[in-house]
């Protein structure tokens, strides 16, 4: 099998693939895990946006605690939890609602009040109704955790080519920009926001983001700090911010987020990095004292349905997607894998597989007019 990408999807891929005895070669273009894997929030939640995101979300998360005592420390898995912060009494129900949800499928959760609330993060802007306390959530470093993935996945027998472009793809067949052509049982094509220069008709279109992190200021937060309206904000096709603040292992803050579709540029936005700051400190008011190191940008891969595409390519058997991971590429990055291994072994996956299935948006064309015509055939 040839996997085209390394990043978390890629080498989650690549890990689960070697382990069930398939043989596997991983394509990547650039640095493993440097584009969007390296740019985002090491967060491992559970969101609820829709049943499929509920079931991708909640498997991905278990799978990660379950694999915890594997990690190296380098990857800074910490346990913190998460608290879904309400302002008003109408978010202090959508926390309500939200913990009926999540209690259904077994997981961890209560409603936390104003003055408890106080008592778990100090910091926060006095006011605030409450929270959803989440305390099994995590925080981990993403780049750390993929190239372990990946690292495993060469341990047990994997290859890995390195600087290899690729300009095509078709059933069982990799064109590289260097002439050479790949050839496998099943081509996976899970290049993150590259995937519609290979599959076109893909609905994927990367979403820009702009973080900060901050100097050392150990125990400032002590969980991961979310606003309810967050998943709101991810949502739609208009420029948005919504706080999401990360403690980091270093005693470091992540602080987030933003979403643009209209601009591709890999600079900084700088008024609406000062938006989400700002938007930032209407919950950590003192946020302003706090010396920031560095801002940059990254770009999702965003489907129309907030959804992966896992499964054959429409019309094809031996050509595969897993790409289009959006901001849960990461939490999921172990659940996807396993789903997309399942589906080629003929197994049934552990989680119902048609929400993410490619056929959702199909068909698509692949580049193969550039391959060989022997293997384009």
């Amino acid at each position: 099998m040839l996997i085209v990408g390394a990043g978390i999807i890629g080498s989650a891929l690549a890990e689960c693939c070697v382990r069930r005895g398939m043989s596997v070669r991983v394509v990547e273009a650039g640095i493993p895990a440097g584009a969007t894997t390296a740019a985002g929030m090491g967060h491992l939640v559970v969101l609820d946006g829709s049943p499929a995101e509920l079931a991708l979300s909640d498997d991905g998360l278990r799978r990660w605690q379950a694999r915890r005592a594997e990690l190296p420390a380098a990857a800074e898995y910490r346990a913190c939890g998460t608290l879904w912060l309400a302002r008003n009494d109408a978010e202090m129900a959508e926390a309500e609602r939200m913990r009926v949800r999540l209690a259904g499928r077994g997981l961890a959760c209560r409603v936390v009040r104003a003055p408890e609330l106080r008592r778990l993060e100090p910091e926060l802007a006095p006011g605030l109704a409450g929270a959803l306390l989440r305390p099994d959530e995590v925080v981990i470093y993403p780049p750390v955790a993929s190239r372990w993935l990946l690292d495993e996945a060469l341990r047990l027998g994997a290859g890995l080519l390195r600087g290899g472009a690729v300009q095509a793809v078709d059933e069982g067949a990799v064109a590289l920009a260097d002439g050479r052509t790949l050839r496998a049982r099943n081509v996976v094509v899970a290049a993150g926001n590259a995937t519609p220069d290979l599959v076109v008709g893909v609905p994927i279109k990367p979403r820009k983001g702009q973080l900060v992190v901050t100097e050392r200021y150990p125990d400032y937060v002590r969980h991961q700090l979310v606003e309810l309206g967050y998943v709101g904000a991810t949502h739609g096709e208009v420029d948005a911010v919504a706080f999401n603040v990360q403690p980091r292992a270093t005693g470091q803050l992540l602080i987030g987020s933003s979403r643009q579709y209209a601009d591709r540029g890999t600079g900084v936005d700088w008024p609406l990095l000062r938006h989400m700051l700002r938007r930032a400190q209407e919950y950590l008011p003192r946020l302003g004292g706090l010396q920031g190191l560095r801002a940059w940008t990254g770009f999702r891969p965003a489907t129309p349905d907030k959804l992966p595409l896992l499964g054959r390519v429409p019309g094809a058997a031996r050509l595969w997607l897993a790409a289009g991971h959006e901001g849960l590429g990461i939490t999921t990055a172990l659940a996807s894998a396993q789903l997309v291994a399942d589906l080629l072994c003929g197994s049934d996956p552990a989680i119902d597989p048609s929400p993410y299935d490619p056929v959702r948006f199909g068909p698509f064309v692949t580049e193969s007019d550039t391959l060989p015509a022997e293997v384009a055939a």
